[in-house]
């Protein structure tokens, strides 16, 4: 199984294209409970689209991968600052953030490690915003067959970190403050079909998949089991469902 580093090295432009964007009203949701806006840091930050927003709020956004390849895919913004970076060391110095920002990337860090960089960065007050989407809802029959792709013929691709978004954030807590949110925040869409397949091609396991068995592609064998369902030009409903967890640096 790859490391978390090798995921997504070859798939950048694949996953700026078709992986889901956030939605305006998480972002709102966020920016409610963070009044400073001086510096914020956007950990793991892939080809920069939650940096991209961030930009839009704070004088200063620092925004961090060990991917040069998502790195490089990033677009310049004159206030984002990309460097390559673990999440767990860091050389901001302390209490540097207002806030800092974790997008479906919590998961593959070292949350013993990551916890004590955070407390160690974060300004008194300051927010830690984490959160991940899960498996994507379609209709019946479809969902049945995504599910089946999903646990049984990826299972086994997966790797192990991916457990944390099946638990849906609920086993992650970093030792500060949560703050008490609603439940239900979606990611929504209307997608072709071949929008979905390429967006199941930027998942990890299908390219640990693809690694061991070369010459198949399991993808498009899941593209042909739904396509009857599915019209080439058919627009449908996707959903995600977004785990949040908002949480603040009482000092």
């Amino acid at each position: 199984m790859r490391d978390a580093k090798d995921l997504f090295s070859d798939s950048s432009k694949e996953y700026r294209t078709f992986r889901p964007k956030y939605p305006k009203e998480l972002y709102e949701e966020i920016l409610n409970v963070t009044p400073c806006r001086d510096a914020a840091w956007d950990c793991g930050t892939g080809n920069g689209q939650v940096a991209s927003v961030l930009a839009n709020y704070f004088k200063e956004v620092f925004a961090t991968d060990i991917n040069e390849n998502q790195l490089a895919a990033a677009p310049l913004i004159s206030n984002v600052i990309y460097r390559k970076s673990w999440a767990e060391k860091t050389s901001f110095s302390n209490n540097s953030f207002d806030l800092i920002t974790v997008a479906q990337a919590i998961h593959w860090f070292n949350q013993k490690d990551f916890r004590k960089e955070v407390i160690r960065v974060l300004k008194p007050k300051g927010t830690l915003a984490i959160w991940g989407y899960g498996l994507i809802a379609i209709e019946s029959p479809i969902n049945d067959f995504v599910k089946a792709f999903y646990v049984k013929k990826m299972g086994a691709y997966w790797n192990p970190e991916r457990r944390h978004l099946d638990k849906e954030y609920k086993n992650i807590a970093l030792g500060l403050k949560r703050i008490e949110l609603p439940k239900n925040r979606y990611i929504t869409y209307r997608w072709s079909l071949e929008h979905l397949k390429g967006y199941l091609n930027t998942w990890s396991a299908v390219g640990n998949y693809k690694i061991a068995h070369p010459k198949e592609d399991p993808v498009e064998d899941l593209v042909q089991e739904i396509k009857s369902f599915w019209t080439k030009d058919q627009l449908k409903e996707i959903k995600f469902p977004i785990y949040l967890q908002l949480s603040k640096n009482i000092k």
